[in-house]
């Protein structure tokens, strides 16, 4: 596994074995303790996986073993150089340089008009009622982590996530006020069709600017 394909799961792994060697059942009880499922997608046998691709790229090794009564015997890992090497360098590209995402609801927005107003209107509708949700639960976890006088510094994730979440919403619930008030027509093959010949030149301007400033 080079550094350059080091998955988020495996950059989660590594960010805890930097405090110390576990086993991966507590590792899968600190992500759902502290939420880390919040940015990474964490399933017991994603997670068993990675740690085995980790120990495979010589990112981790074993350093003991351990035994609780009749349980299996549970493997304890630590962090290798050459873990805390390429930790370092993709968590460097993670922050400093933004990566091509491709959200559902990007390509979602591009079909509202064939939807036709009746099922775009209420899924909108809908997607505002759980982001309202959503935001709702966001606040609970902020206001503890406030109340544990958690060091800010070990929460800017949710700070992102929480402020993203809420722009979202408030841009959700603007474009569905321009919909339903007409502001933003609904068009269904009509004459704005035309307009849509004039998309790969300006995509194609905004690609050079992108090469440009690159």
């Amino acid at each position: 596994m080079a550094a350059a394909r080091l998955t988020t799961l495996g950059i989660a792994v590594l960010e805890l074995l930097h405090e110390k060697p576990m086993h991966p059942y507590e590792m899968a009880q600190l992500m759902r303790e502290r939420h880390i499922d919040n940015r990474v997608k964490v399933k017991a046998g994603s997670l068993y996986h990675t740690v085995e691709r980790l120990l495979d790229s010589g990112f981790v090794e074993v350093v003991d073993t351990q035994r609780d009564g009749r349980r299996p015997e549970r493997t304890v890992y630590g962090m290798t150089e050459a873990g805390r090497d390429a930790f370092v360098e993709r968590a460097r590209n993670m922050i400093g340089i933004p990566a091509e995402e491709y959200p559902e609801y990007l390509s979602g927005l591009a079909v509202v008009d064939e939807l036709g107003p009746e099922v775009s209107l209420n899924q909108l509708r809908h997607r505002i009622l759980r982001l309202e949700a959503a935001a709702a639960s966001d606040e609970v976890v902020v206001d503890r982590l406030l109340k544990m006088a958690l060091p800010e510094i070990y929460w800017l994730d949710w700070r992102y996530a929480t402020a993203r979440r809420a722009f979202e919403l408030e841009w959700t619930k603007k474009v569905l006020a321009d919909l339903e008030t007409g502001r933003i027509h609904f068009i269904k093959g009509g004459p704005a069709n035309a307009a849509l010949n004039h998309l790969p030149a300006l995509f194609a301007a905004k690609d050079d600017e992108n090469e440009q400033n690159g």
